[in-house]
């Protein structure tokens, strides 16, 4: 296994409410010196879950992204909030996000979103046996959930709308594991 680049310096460029972004100056065991610039988020990490409603059908959302100013399919998603557990903060989204709750989370895998450059991670989840239960969400408006039959994944993979990477890493790894209990 390699060895970690040592690190010389740390220097915080600019801070925002969610982010930080800091220059870190690294030595690299082959005495090769760079800075690179990284964003560190404030909270413990996102979640993301794929809720099946039903044995036929998933629950997606249709919501507005700022980094693309356009609307777009995908899965509840949020921060987890302090002091929160991943499993918890799924099924707070999954309540805020499609108005159900989960009788049943289960992990899928953590993944990394741009570790080059970022250093939060997104815990996702399958949600099953869903019961009603809304709770207030913090979205500027209300979000459309659109039901999509299992039976036609390929089709919502083929949209437009429906590009957010880790929304396409969520779906391909839930129908594996869906495949591999079968």
């Amino acid at each position: 296994m390699k060895q970690l680049p040592e690190i010389l310096k740390r220097t915080l460029i600019a801070s925002s409410r969610f982010f930080k972004i800091e220059a870190v100056q690294l030595k690299f065991s082959n005495g090769e010196q760079r800075e690179f610039e990284r964003m560190q988020g404030y909270n413990q990490g996102a979640v993301m879950v794929v809720p099946f409603y039903d044995n036929e059908t998933l629950l997606l959302i249709r919501e507005y992204g700022a980094g693309t100013h356009s609307y777009g399919l995908g899965f509840p998603k949020g921060i987890i909030d302090p002091g929160e557990l991943p499993d918890v903060a799924a099924n707070r989204e999954l309540k805020e996000e499609v108005g159900f709750g989960a009788q049943r989370l289960q992990p899928l895998k953590t993944v990394s979103m741009a570790p080059s450059y970022f250093s939060s991670e997104m815990h996702l989840f399958m949600a099953f046996d869903l019961y009603p239960e809304q709770l207030e969400g913090d979205e500027p408006e209300p979000l459309e959930v659109i039901k999509w039959p299992i039976a036609k994944i390929d089709e919502l993979l083929a949209r437009d709308d429906f590009q957010e990477a880790r929304s396409i890493a969520a779906l391909l790894l839930a129908m594996k594991a869906l495949k591999e209990t079968v």
